[in-house]
C-alpha cells in the first residue's frame, strides 16, 4: 500500500476482508475485517513481544480479550477502545493478581460478591 503497509489475504469488495496486515513499525494485525477495518476477531502483536488476541470492533480492541506484556503480565477480560475496561484479571509476573473492575486501562477495585 502507498503508506507502507502490506496485506496478505481475502478481500471482498475491494477492502480486507479475513488476513494479515503488516505495518511499517513493524506492528501487525491478523484476523477478521469488515468495511476494511479489524472487526471480529483477530491478534494485534507489537514489535516489542506484546500482544492482544481477542474481540476487535471499529478497528480498535472492543469486547473479550487477552494482552500479554513481554515482562510476564496478563490481562484477561473486558475491552473498549484499546483499554481494559469491565471485569477483568491481570496477573503480574510475582504472583500478584488484580481482579474486578477496570475502567479506562485502570484497576478500580474489586467486584462485589454476588
Amino acid at each position: 500500500m502507498p503508506d507502507g503497509r502490506t496485506y496478505v489475504g481475502v478481500w471482498k469488495d475491494g477492502l480486507p476482508a479475513q488476513g494479515t496486515i503488516t505495518f511499517p513499525d513493524g506492528r501487525q494485525y491478523a484476523g477478521e475485517f469488515k468495511d476494511g477495518k479489524p472487526t471480529g476477531q483477530g491478534t494485534f502483536a507489537f514489535p516489542d513481544g506484546r500482544k492482544y488476541v481477542g474481540e476487535f470492533q471499529d478497528g480498535k480492541p472492543n469486547g473479550q480479550g487477552i494482552y500479554t506484556w513481554t515482562d510476564g503480565r496478563k490481562y484477561v477480560g473486558g475491552v473498549k477502545d484499546g483499554n481494559m475496561d469491565g471485569n477483568g484479571k491481570m496477573t503480574y509476573p510475582d504472583g500478584k493478581v488484580e481482579d474486578g473492575l477496570w475502567k479506562d486501562g485502570k484497576f478500580a477495585g474489586a467486584s462485589a460478591s454476588p
